[in-house]
Parts: C-alpha cells; sequence; structure tokens
C-alpha cells in the first residue's frame, strides 16, 4: 500500500486499469475500487481515459454535495449556562444561517470549556474563504450579543475546510427529495474495471460514516463476483480451446497426404458445431 500518492489519471480498458499520480508515478491494477467523494468526482481532480460514459456523468451531476461546517472555540473558563438539560442555543440573525446554531461540550467533556457552532452551505464556503481571526471576531461578536461585552476572547478556534480542501470537496452527499433509485445505481455500478464506493454510493445510509464503511463492503463483494467470473470464463475458454489446440498440432506437414482432401472448416464443422459449443470457426 502506498499512501501520500495523489491520483490524477485513471486510464481504463478491457484489460486493466493504470493509475497515474501527481508526482509521476505509475502503477498498473486489474481493477481498481475509486473510493473519491462525490465533490471529487464533480471536480477535476481525477480525468477519467477514456471519458466516463454520459449515463455516469449525469448522475454525479444530479447528487447534491452539503458542506457541513462545525467550528470549534476554546475558553479559558465557561461562561453559558450548563445542565443534563442544556446543551443548545441558538442565535438568531437577519442574515440566515449566520452563526446560528451553538453547542457546548460540557456534557460530553467536562471541563473542556469548548463550545462548537453549525455552519452550513453558503455560509461554509463564505467562512472557509476568510482567516480563521476574521472567523473569530465574527464570532466573539455574536457570543457577546448573547452573553454581554464581558465574556472572554476565545483562546483558540479551529474551522474546518471541507470545501476548499480539494481532496473533498464538500462534507457529504445529499440526493434530491425528487431523485429516484436509479441516480444511486448509476453512480455505484462500475464502468469497466473501475468500480466505485463511498457513502455516496450507499441507498440507505448515504451522507453518513456508516454508510460508507457498509458501501465499502459491499462494492469489495461485487468486486470478487466479478473476479470470479472472469476466472471461469477464462476456465471455459481453456477447456473448449484445448482439443482444437491438440487437433491442430496434429495436423502437421508430414500429414498433408492423409488431410489433403479435407477442407479448411471441415474439423469444426464436423466435431464442434454440430455438438453445439458454438466455437467460432475463425479461431481455427
Amino acid at each position: 500500500m502506498d499512501l501520500g500518492q495523489v491520483v490524477r489519471e485513471l486510464q481504463h480498458s478491457r484489460n486493466g486499469v493504470t493509475v497515474k499520480t501527481e508526482d509521476g508515478f505509475v502503477y498498473e491494477a486489474n481493477y481498481v475500487i475509486l473510493s473519491a467523494s462525490i465533490g471529487v468526482l464533480q471536480s477535476d481532480l481525477i480525468c477519467f481515459r477514456p471519458p466516463l460514459p454520459r449515463w455516469k456523468t449525469e448522475a454525479i451531476e444530479k447528487c447534491d454535495v452539503m458542506v457541513y461546517t462545525k467550528i470549534f472555540l476554546k475558553f479559558p473558563y465557561k461562561f453559558w449556562p450548563c445542565g443534563p438539560d442544556k446543551e443548545f442555543f441558538i442565535y438568531a440573525h437577519e442574515r440566515r444561517g449566520y452563526y446560528t446554531f451553538w453547542q457546548h461540550m460540557e456534557n460530553a467533556y467536562p471541563g473542556s470549556n469548548i463550545l462548537v457552532v453549525t455552519l452550513t452551505n453558503g455560509e461554509s464556503k463564505r467562512v472557509e474563504a476568510q482567516s480563521d481571526a476574521e472567523t473569530l471576531k465574527e464570532a466573539m461578536s455574536v457570543l457577546r450579543d448573547i452573553f454581554g461585552p464581558e465574556i472572554p476572547t476565545a483562546t483558540d478556534i479551529l474551522v474546518p475546510r471541507w470545501w476548499n480542501n480539494r481532496f473533498q470537496r464538500g462534507s457529504y452527499s445529499n440526493y434530491p427529495i425528487i431523485s429516484d433509485n436509479q441516480v444511486v445505481n448509476d453512480i455505484k455500478a462500475p464502468v469497466g474495471r473501475i468500480f466505485f464506493t463511498g457513502e455516496h454510493t450507499s441507498e440507505r445510509f448515504n451522507g453518513y460514516v456508516h454508510g460508507g464503511y457498509l458501501a465499502g463492503i459491499d462494492t469489495s463483494k461485487d468486486l470478487l463476483v466479478e473476479i470470479r467470473k472472469y476466472e471461469r470464463e477464462n476456465e471455459n475458454k481453456s477447456f473448449l480451446l484445448e482439443p482444437l489446440l491438440a487437433l491442430t498440432g496434429s495436423l502437421t506437414l508430414s500429414q498433408s497426404d492423409t488431410v489433403s482432401g479435407l477442407q479448411k472448416c471441415d474439423v469444426p464443422t464436423q466435431l464442434y458445431l454440430s455438438s453445439k459449443l458454438g466455437i467460432p470457426e475463425a479461431i481455427l
């Protein structure tokens, strides 16, 4: 297993997949399981050669990408109400979604002195584009509007950037309400020897961590079925070709007088076509 490699191109054919990385490394594989997020699939990070079929790209574009940002603020002491029945508070602002949902961590982590504020979609993208210092200033302005001007300033802040991360391009998938099962089926359907997995391929649990876990199990099972099917087909071809190879090997030039009266297609016609095995005469 090679970690830290950025895949930029997947060349796929009926014979296998060639993986090219950003650093110029090349890997050859019989099959590939691709677990890139739906946001990455919608971006230009990975180039497919040949391009993915239209039914695949249309399904990928139909799936929405949600951006869900939890900002963590650490304080020297807590100044908010705590208790078993006090964990969340809401801030009303004229701008939709502006530092609206707050949660303290005292119930889960006593003494942590941490507040979490949740932003989504448009506000998430806006905050991701600005500095942490500016975000801290905005958050403190909201908190002082709620609890008064005397509260302490946060000593630390953590702002995840799911949208700007080129390996994520969002937090999780969100299928439109009007979409049908065909969209999910097309997104998770393999293209040649490339198999797709991730939470966005889970029909029941898309958008959740366990959705990604369960989808990975399902995809690995599908791949094993495909590998065994391919092996069986090759075994059948070998079984059917062995008599023909033995026969053609026995028809040497020294035996030309014996077979001079036979036409090229007489042998396969008599031995195989009559038995309905369906061997094309061209292979002889």
